[in-house]
């Protein structure tokens, strides 16, 4: 026997150990690959939700600030109705009640751009015992996004106190955390 067919002997009984092995490699590179596509697919997905969202409660909030100083703008220069002195002492809780704040909320605009609802505001009258002079009111405003569930509400606490000859108006603004009932 000659020494090629030694060695082809030698090669055709190693061959079929190696044969059918690359297919195996091959399906499993392409699992990993569809696993870790889907895996960015799902992390794309789950960004796009939470941009969505914070966009949404961005437009409430900028509805809500936009109501809140038109609201207290129109309140400090007469245009719109003060309410009648408030005749308990403390912080108004009317616009905590949600039939409250529906019934007697007025919209400084018609609509506001990208928002289910044009913003709303109400205005309660505030006795504070320290400051017997002064006229105080609590301006709260409510700004909706794209769905009527994405709300922001705002509050600004008026101050008006006439000293003399001048008039001075102090804004004390706040953000309200938890959503009334």
């Amino acid at each position: 026997m000659s020494a090629t067919s030694h060695r082809d002997r030698r090669l055709s009984r190693t061959r079929p150990a190696h044969r059918g092995v690359a297919l195996p490699v091959v399906l499993l590179i392409v699992a990993m690959m569809l696993v870790t596509s889907a895996a960015w697919f799902e992390a794309a997905l789950l960004a796009r939700r939470n941009a969505d969202a914070v966009a949404d409660h961005l437009q409430s909030f900028h509805a809500a600030d936009a109501a809140l100083l038109l609201c207290s703008r129109a309140l400090t220069h007469g245009s719109l109705a003060a309410p009648a002195d408030a005749v308990q002492s403390g912080e108004p809780q009317a616009w905590r009640r949600q039939d409250s704040f529906e019934r007697q909320a007025v919209m400084p605009v018609a609509s506001w751009p990208g928002s289910g609802r044009a913003p709303q505001c109400f205005v309660e009258a505030w006795r504070i015992d320290s400051r017997p002079q002064a006229r105080a009111y609590l301006v709260t405003a409510r700004g909706f996004g794209a769905s009527e569930d994405t709300q922001s509400w705002l509050q600004d606490q008026v101050v008006v106190e006439a000293a003399g000859d001048v008039t001075r108006v102090e804004h004390h603004w706040r953000h309200v955390v938890a959503r009334p009932f």
